[in-house]
């Protein structure tokens, strides 16, 4: 069997078209986020691993169907509107929140960017996109507002101005991380790199008519794998830096619910006294204010004694914590020092108690003051409303506890103490 050999010409145009297709192979394997391209009629040519599995499907088993064989029909009917719009203006559609509804009923949120699909002529020939689920956060929004609606109605039921102001005295250290925590996921996903891959796009179509030479000779064509590879790692980073922030939203908002129940709860019957591990509620504590500790540069440390388990109610536990963190904090940012410290102390009291302690380098209190520190509506703050210590002493003593504050003066810093029942040996949960 005669066999013809390759023309110089003939052998560069097959390596191009294979690194063409190992480039594209490995974006679509290893890209986090949703990608998929689409042809005329809104049927998928292609799609990421991603994608597929998101459906529960391979990408070879997507390729030739449509939006309509996974979401509701008004979905897919909306979506189809957007891909006649690009096709027909070529325009994309960059950073859309969409609420989409499945097949299977399910509803779930996506931010993505839709775009024209060209050919080597520059014809549009269909469309392509990709998008982040960003459904937790989304249900994390609707469940803060449904955590506000029921803490109204919580104060509305216990018919007491005190309880109104506690509850929102103490829900609003929470919003304070919250915010962080949104202001991060809200840049993070502002700064996706949807143009990046949308500018790389448009230089693969500018040289499509010679795609193999630009990859292999162009020095722009030559960065294209590094390129990808650079954005294939960032997402990835990104997408696990976004999840902490989710998680930690969470777990703010967990305890928002934990507030408003143990409110409701109030009125007709006595909060879960339970063993506690008084270093998981002091890092639970300071995790609630990690972000505007951050914010204004306060370190914190830690000194713990071994101690037992407390006998306690957690969300009032934790309400008292995250108030004497955030009043060190206001503290160490009055006092001006450049050496802002809050120092968190666990030591072994007396007749089988446990002592918490937050101690701040801040102001300080003067003497004449420290006798009505806790007094109801009694603040050193210029913006203090006087509900939060007065709230959490009330706390303390509902849990056979107590609360002291010490201060050597004005520039002598404050310690913020709260005592509570040491857990008896039986009902401390056991190691492991």
């Amino acid at each position: 069997m005669n066999l013809t050999p390759l023309s110089p010409f003939e052998v560069q145009e097959t390596t191009a078209a294979l690194l063409d297709r190992a480039l594209v192979t490995a974006f679509l394997e290893n890209v986090p986020d949703l990608v998929y391209f689409k042809d005329r009629e809104g049927r998928f040519i292609a799609v990421s691993k991603s994608k597929a599995e998101r459906h529960g499907l391979t990408p070879a088993a997507m390729v030739g169907k449509s939006d309509f064989d996974f979401f509701s029909p008004t979905h897919a009917q909306w979506a189809r509107v957007d891909e006649e719009n690009i096709m027909s203006t070529g325009a994309p559609i960059i950073g859309k929140l969409e609420k989409l509804t499945w097949s299977d009923g399910r509803k779930t949120w996506a931010l993505g960017s839709k775009m024209p699909l060209r050919d080597e002529s520059g014809e549009i020939i269909g469309t392509f996109g990709l998008s982040q689920d960003v459904t937790k956060s989304k249900q994390m929004e609707l469940e803060l507002e449904q955590a506000h609606r029921e803490l109204i109605d919580a104060s509305r039921m216990a018919g007491m101005a005190e309880v109104a102001t506690g509850v929102l005295h103490n829900v609003g250290n929470v919003l304070t991380s919250l915010n962080v925590s949104a202001s991060v996921l809200a840049t993070g996903l502002a700064e996706a790199k949807a143009g990046s891959l949308a500018k790389l796009a448009a230089l693969l179509q500018e040289h499509a008519g010679e795609l193999g030479a630009f990859l292999t000779a162009d020095p722009k064509g030559r960065r294209v794998p590094e390129f990808l590879d650079s954005l294939a790692q960032h997402a990835l980073a990104e997408r696990e830096r976004l999840l902490g922030e989710v998680a930690s939203m969470q777990d703010n908002i967990d305890h928002i619910k934990e507030i408003v129940s143990m409110q409701q709860a109030c009125a007709t019957m006595v909060g879960v006294v339970e063993p506690l591990d008084a270093i998981a509620l002091l890092d639970d504590a300071i995790r609630m204010n990690a972000g505007t500790l951050v914010h204004h540069d306060v370190a914190v440390l830690r000194e713990f004694q071994p101690v037992p388990h407390v006998y306690a109610e957690k969300a009032k536990v934790l309400q008292i914590l995250v108030n004497f963190i955030r009043n060190a904090k206001f503290a160490c940012d009055e006092s001006g020092h450049a050496d802002k410290t809050i120092t968190l102390r666990l030591a072994p009291g007396e007749a089988d108690t446990v002592c918490l302690s937050v101690e701040d380098n801040g102001v300080g209190i003067a003497p004449e003051h420290l006798p009505r520190i806790v007094a109801r509506g009694f603040t050193t703050r210029k913006t203090g409303h006087g509900f939060g210590l007065h709230s959490s002493a009330s706390a303390a003593k509902e849990m056979s506890g107590s609360l002291s504050v010490r201060s050597d003066g004005p520039g002598c810093g404050a310690t913020f103490t709260l005592v509570l029942p040491a857990a008896p040996a039986k009902a401390t949960p056991a190691a492991g």
